[in-house]
């Protein structure tokens, strides 16, 4: 394992300790999941040669989705992907009127992310890229402004085969007059139509000269003709990861909605299977009910059932992870010890691995979680997580102490204060709606 810097090393265990997956130095604690991310490298090999993919990642709250979203977005930036990620809200989804749509789209390209910014709000820096390796050639090649300007049509000219690509292609255009003449606000202008921040068509046109908006009919179409510029401007592809689906299922009170979102999940699907979209993958991410669910979840929506349903004959411990649905399974006890050993790896940096807790110490406290918490910790691995980094934590602040003092049957949180709440009990408006006397 490669040494740990004292930036991402703070950046790991402040995380950790308020259970937030880090943003940076994952691969210090991986652990597991070879087959599940060898799968997913195949489906970013697929949309390197201009293919697209869709999968739904599923596990229990705490079994590590989210740090595998992070996951694969590092392996998707080191392979020169362009990654768009964002969670769902109620305010914030597939399909919603009043701008909700939209907003799904805006929290995607603000957090835009390159290799050379990975924490997000590259948009600029991608643009600004691929027109300076442009201008850069024209002129190298003794063009002027006007050659620029006709190299750009030229690059382009795919693009206006997808819809509303002449105005994207207009903005982009804009844009680099704004780069070129130092004239910022233009800049600006055209950074909030591809954000979709631009609410009238009137002040975009009066901005920018375009008679279209991003709205919330139209994103994920700017979706498809976003990632054919991405292989335009020289990347790899375009991964799209959107997480918390749960949020539709059981926090949509309204049928109708739910299954406009649905819809729009199937609409997805079927463009990447009917190749009517390419360089393009999409990963959402759940709960087991939020899928399963046939009364509120994804297989409650018969079409959208049948594209995500499981190989029948993927059971008793077989697998098939060309199935759309990849499930996190349960992280074995040898995982567990190997995880907590990274973690204490971690937390050392330049210090003796073992200078405040031994195997031995290790194997002791994954035994008091079993026996206060029961198997759910190798379902469930963050308040594991968060109590041994808290351990380290005490152990390095109170040298006087040492883990067997500390290791007692109440430094572990018990199951009733650590298992999370797997459904949602709220009323069904609806159904109260639909009752008769």
């Amino acid at each position: 394992m490669s040494r740990i810097s004292p930036r991402e090393r703070e950046s790991v265990l402040r995380s950790l300790s308020s259970g937030v997956v880090p943003a940076i130095g994952l691969h210090h604690i991986q652990v597991g999941r070879l087959e599940e991310v060898n799968a997913m490298i195949q489906d970013l090999d697929q949309v390197e040669r201009a293919g697209t993919f869709v999968r739904f990642i599923v596990g229990r709250y705490g079994s590590g989705k989210t740090f595998f979203l992070h996951l694969l977005k590092n392996v998707a930036l080191q392979r020169k992907f362009v990654v768009l990620e964002a969670d769902i809200t109620t305010d914030r989804r597939l399909h919603g009127s009043g701008g909700k749509g939209r907003a799904l789209y805006t929290e995607l390209m603000r957090n835009l992310a390159t290799r050379s910014k990975p924490e997000g709000g590259a948009l600029s820096n991608l643009i600004e890229r691929w027109a300076s390796d442009i201008d850069h050639s024209v002129r190298s090649q003794g063009g002027d402004d006007e050659s620029v300007k006709k190299a750009f049509a030229i690059s382009l000219r795919p693009l206006q085969e997808f819809v509303a690509g002449y105005d994207f292609n207009h903005v982009l255009s804009r844009y680099y007059e704004g780069f070129v003449s130092h004239n910022q606000p233009l800049q600006d202008s055209a950074l909030r139509w591809l954000r979709a921040e631009y609410t009238t068509k009137t002040e975009a046109r009066n901005d920018l000269g375009v008679r279209s908006i991003i709205d919330d009919e139209s994103w994920y179409d700017y979706i498809k003709l976003f990632a054919g510029f991405c292989r335009i401007a020289g990347y790899a592809g375009l991964m799209v990861s959107i997480d918390e689906l749960v949020v539709l299922s059981h926090r949509l009170a309204n049928t109708a909605a739910r299954n406009n979102n649905y819809e729009a999940i199937l609409r997805i699907i079927n463009d990447c299977m009917g190749g009517r979209a390419e360089g393009v993958g999409f990963i959402f991410a759940g709960t087991p009910d939020c899928i399963e669910d046939r009364r509120r979840g994804l297989s409650s929506y018969e079409a959208l059932a049948m594209r995500i349903a499981s190989n029948s004959f993927a059971k008793d411990g077989l697998k098939d992870f060309t199935s759309p649905v990849i499930r996190l399974e349960n992280l074995t006890p040898e995982d567990c010890f190997v995880l907590l050993s990274n973690l204490r790896r971690v937390h050392a940096g330049t210090e003796s691995e073992t200078r405040l807790i031994s195997d031995e110490g290790i194997s002791t406290f994954l035994q008091f979680c079993h026996n206060r918490i029961g198997a759910a910790y190798f379902q469930t691995p963050r308040e594991t997580i968060k109590s041994f980094v808290g351990l380290l934590r005490v152990l390095e602040q109170n040298p006087a102490k040492t883990w067997q003092e500390l290791l007692t049957p109440d430094a572990v949180p018990s199951k009733a204060e650590s298992d999370p709440v797997e459904s949602f009990t709220e009323v069904d408006d609806e159904n109260l709606a639909e009752f008769k006397l």
